[in-house]
């Protein structure tokens, strides 16, 4: 088994090439440039390992992490859209940097670009493939959908954000690692226990994000402290702290001003609600049940490591 870094740095040599034509230039010049802006590469670079966990990497699984990482950047040029997002990674977006109707379009055809290499999948795997990408992709669009309906919404439950977090996040991490062990040669059970595997890492993930967020170093995140705060988010800390009836009346004060303090009083609230060590009981709760789902796996303990690795990176970070 390889690392997340070899494997990552394989999976970025191999994407780095051009993958729309050259005319109209108008259409494709947007999205070979929002490509080169780079990112994680999560979510292909867990297919590759779901693959692995199995058995050797196919050239098929290459197609399909492709296709995922497509995926993935279409989804972004169009949260981006209606985030009305000036930048990504620091540079511009398509939006912004073409115009709108652009970038609609952009999106969309990069969806179909990720359709056209899942279409080199061997007939005998593709339906199955096709069933779990297709799957996913409704469930990031209700997802997204739910995050932007909560915007609006004071009632947003723990229940409610769990379900929206499942959706919009961890529902592609899990259908990675899936697709990629489906192709690996995995049996079902193992296929459907390295997806709650997946899906359990990406609340874990969601949730440290969160608390980073606010409790994070902004030295170290890059990111300005209290921006989900600033941007009155609903997150984890917030419905938390909303569940005390005597913290939630001024929460619900602070979030309806712009007060210079107001990241501030909010961060008192939280740390009177002792919200910040929840978060990381929380955080732990759900990585110690993706590591349950990882052990439950029939294959050689030497084999998962990689994967717990990437495991304790994603949810043990400090930015």
């Amino acid at each position: 088994m390889q690392s997340f870094e070899t494997l990552s740095k394989q999976f970025a040599e191999r994407f780095e090439t051009r993958h729309f034509p050259e005319q109209p230039d108008s259409l494709y010049a947007p999205n070979e440039y929002f490509l080169k802006l780079g990112g994680k590469r999560i979510r292909p670079v867990l297919c590759l390992m779901g693959n692995e966990l199995f058995d050797e990497i196919i050239p098929d699984t290459w197609h399909a992490a492709t296709a995922i990482e497509l995926f993935h950047n279409f989804t972004l040029i169009h949260d981006d859209i209606m985030d009305k997002a000036p930048l990504r990674r620091g540079k511009q977006t398509i939006h912004t940097k073409y115009n709108e109707s652009t970038a609609l379009l952009a999106g969309d055809v990069m969806m179909v670009k990720a359709y056209e290499y899942l279409n080199k999948i061997p007939a005998n795997y593709l339906n199955k493939v096709l069933t779990i990408f297709n799957r996913t992709a409704v469930e990031v669009c209700e997802g997204q959908q739910l995050d932007m309906d909560y915007e609006s919404r004071e009632d947003v439950n723990m229940n409610d954000y769990l379900r929206m977090i499942g959706l919009k996040t961890s529902v592609a991490l899990a259908a990675s690692l899936k697709i990629g062990a489906l192709l690996g040669g995995a049996g079902e059970r193992n296929q459907n226990l390295l997806y709650e595997f997946g899906k359990k890492l990406g609340i874990a993930f969601q949730v440290q994000d969160d608390y980073l967020d606010a409790f994070g170093d902004g030295s170290k995140t890059g990111k300005q402290v209290g921006g989900d705060i600033l941007a009155n988010k609903k997150t984890f800390l917030l419905i938390h702290a909303k569940e005390s009836p005597s913290h939630k009346k001024e929460l619900d004060r602070l979030m309806k001003t712009n007060a210079a303090d107001k990241v501030e009083k909010v961060l008192a609230v939280y740390n009177d609600c002792k919200t910040g060590e929840w978060a990381l009981e929380l955080t732990n709760k759900y990585f110690n049940e993706a590591l349950n789902h990882l052990d439950d796996i029939a294959v050689l303990s030497k084999r998962k490591e990689p994967l717990k690795e990437v495991a304790l990176f994603l949810v043990k970070r400090d930015h």
